[in-house]
């Protein structure tokens, strides 16, 4: 027997004229093609690929799964990084809910235009474009009506309109960027400075969502406003990192603030990258009035795994027992580009 928690919240959403809202993951650091195309390309290495997932309310009897997959490269990027270039990535993600599968499936190319100013100034632009996809399957769902005493009997006539279309779309997005990196060492990543700040709308075209006869439903444009800070404690190992990122949508809205402080185990060079970075971090985010968040990170040449644990404080938590995991694995390529060997 398959019980089905949620499912009322599931036909509630059907039942009348509703605007989509986004996924979204507490490690937002990790997924920057979901947070600003502006970002797509602009980070110290030459390639990089991210995997992510998130498992939502773990203790509940149907849980709700969102993996995504990125990868984002820079062309004529030189290792100083004084040349304008240009970056290009392709995301994919699965969004999976309840028995019935009932989710997104997109994937999307990102494009930027990256220009250093000097002095450690970056500027940057970029836009998204993509197709996506909703469906779910109601043949996996059992109801009230076919309870037949004794069981749930499946082969029971639910009397329910087994009509969950499958739509897809065409979505754009489009952000811009600005990054401060002022390093006081040309060679040494030590006492360093970095400030982020961007902005960026998605769904700009407000893609419509059509499913079990409705047709009027869309897309509501999501307008992000993110920050990060990472100052180095000076003639000292440790580090601390704070985001701030907010996100409005509709009449949704979303702000996740937290702060990482970072353990450098050995240091790196910063133009030749002969020598590379490894450093363990921790701390914590909070999505406000939602959610408290322990976060772990470990950084060891290349290779970011990231683990963090939602938390629920909001009266949410009365409607399930059990957190949010969520896991993150990064790799960027520091040394060599694949694409053109020893860029200088």
């Amino acid at each position: 027997m398959k019980k089905i928690p949620y499912i009322f919240l599931f036909f509630a959403f059907l039942s009348g004229n509703v605007m989509s809202q986004d996924i979204h993951f507490s490690q937002t650091a990790q997924t920057p093609l979901l947070v600003n195309p502006a970002i797509t390309g602009m980070y110290e290495g030459w390639e990089r690929v991210i995997v992510n997932h998130r498992s939502q309310w773990l203790a509940s009897n149907t849980q709700f799964h969102t993996t995504a997959i990125a990868a984002d490269l820079n062309f004529f990027k030189t290792r100083q990084n004084d040349k304008a270039h240009l970056g290009m990535g392709l995301i994919l993600w699965n969004d999976l809910a309840g028995d019935a599968n009932y989710g997104s499936r997109q994937a999307h190319l990102s494009f930027s235009g990256i220009l250093p100013m000097g002095g450690g100034h970056i500027m940057s632009a970029g836009l998204q474009g993509g197709i996506g996809n909703r469906s779910g399957n109601m043949n996996a769902l059992v109801f009230e009506s076919q309870w037949d005493g004794e069981i749930f009997n499946p082969e029971l006539n639910s009397n329910e309109a087994a009509t969950l279309n499958s739509n897809q779309y065409f979505d754009v997005s489009a952000g811009i960027n600005y990054q401060f990196d002022g390093g006081n060492s040309t060679f040494a990543r030590n006492e360093d400075i970095k400030i982020q700040i961007g902005a960026s709308v998605y769904h700009v075209n407000q893609p419509a969502i059509r499913y079990n006869g409705i047709e009027n439903d869309m897309i509501y444009r999501k307008f992000v406003g993110h920050a990060s800070f990472l100052k180095d404690f000076s003639g000292s190992k440790w580090s601390i990192d704070a985001n701030a990122i907010g996100v409005f949508q509709g009449p949704q809205n979303q702000l996740l603030l937290g702060t990482m402080f970072r353990y450098r185990m050995s240091e790196g060079t910063k133009t030749t990258a002969l020598r590379q970075e490894a450093y363990v971090a921790f701390g914590m985010y909070t999505r406000w009035g939602d959610a408290i968040i322990p976060a772990f990170m470990f950084d060891f040449k290349g290779f970011q795994l990231g683990i963090s644990y939602d938390v629920t404080i909001s009266k949410l938590r009365n409607t399930h027992s059990g957190g949010t995991i969520e896991f993150s694995l990064a790799y960027r390529n520091l040394y060599d580009a694949l694409f053109k060997k020893g860029r200088y």
